[in-house]
């Protein structure tokens, strides 16, 4: 734990050559003492740094002399090669701590050199969020766990429930690995030859088989990922033209994502919009708008959004006395 918190110290004192003993306790999370006796210790160890006392005084590590962090150890690079998952994907992984390691190097390594002074990295002006609008997916299962069984590539015993069933079911599939999309957790495998995307809010348990994985040659997860993604994308056969205001056009953005094929220009304050679904039951995902929705084509899809609504309305009526 110490050797962790010196080498913490010295990529912070690397970044900024010159730190209160305040801060330091802060960002370490330890005692300004502590603080103090780390210096002691690393200064007896031959590290150029040393307390500078007085009004502007701080731990100040000599100008020039700079720890060498371009190398990172193997389960940073592992957290850096999955480059793009939020923090919530990072500690379902295990990969925190890690990526917080990785990530000290890094910045230490571009303080060293930095482009211009006055240039600001590309770190600060680029935010990358990859959890879902308004979702909270959890999983039934812990992801790291599965992560950590996928590397063995034998197959899987998985219990399963499909979004149409009440009841999870038993399969065995052989896997590929897993994807994080829009907030969610997906297993990519082949199900008896086909690849399928079983999302992991769905899957209850599972249980790792002696038989190797049956994966098809020359495919790996990118490749199955891109053909599973393509084949579920353009399952779009129903197109439903629908009226929209003007300014919920970005709420629709967020909820109807790429199901959103084309947007007509507005017209009295009213857009057009074709949203495309594999079936007619699908556009229950319109009950999502309320009154601010009104579906122009197909006949079916308004005759279906009507039962819906009435349904609804009849579910919620208040009782008579």
């Amino acid at each position: 734990m110490k050797a962790s918190r010196l080498l913490h110290l010295l990529l912070l004192l690397q970044a900024r050559q010159r730190i209160t003993t305040t801060e330091l306790a802060e960002r370490l999370e330890v005692s300004r003492r502590t603080v103090l006796r780390d210096v002691e210790a690393l200064s007896t160890a031959g590290v150029p740094v040393y307390a500078e006392r007085g009004r502007n005084g701080g731990i100040v590590l000599l100008p020039g002399a700079r720890l060498n962090a371009s190398h990172l150890e193997p389960p940073e690079m592992e957290a850096l090669s999955i480059a793009g998952l939020d923090s919530a994907h990072l500690e379902r992984l295990g990969l925190s701590a890690v990526w917080g390691s990785a990530a000290r190097k890094i910045a230490a390594r571009q303080a060293a050199a930095p482009e211009s002074p006055d240039m600001l990295a590309l770190a600060d002006l680029v935010l990358v969020d990859s959890t879902a609008w308004f979702g909270d997916s959890e999983t039934a299962i812990d992801v790291s766990d599965l992560a950590a069984t996928l590397r063995y590539r034998r197959r899987l015993r998985i219990q399963y429930r499909r979004s149409a069933e009440g009841m999870a079911s038993t399969r065995v599939v052989d896997p590929y690995g897993i994807v994080a999309k829009s907030g969610r957790w997906y297993l990519v495998a082949d199900d008896q030859g086909d690849g399928r995307l079983f999302a992991l809010e769905r899957l209850s348990a599972y249980e790792q088989l002696d038989a190797p994985a049956a994966l098809r040659s020359g495919e790996t997860l990118r490749t199955r990922w891109a053909t599973v993604k393509e084949r579920t994308e353009s399952q779009g056969r129903v197109s439903v033209t629908v009226r929209l205001p003007e300014n919920g056009l970005d709420l629709a953005r967020r909820i109807l994502g790429n199901r959103i094929h084309d947007v007509s220009d507005a017209e009295n304050g009213w857009c057009t919009v074709v949203v495309r679904y594999p079936d007619v039951e699908s556009v229950r995902q319109l009950l999502q708008f309320g009154d601010h929705i009104e579906i122009l084509a197909p006949d079916a899809a308004r005759v279906r959004i009507s039962q819906l609504a009435t349904v609804l309305a009849e579910r919620h009526s208040t009782p008579t006395a």
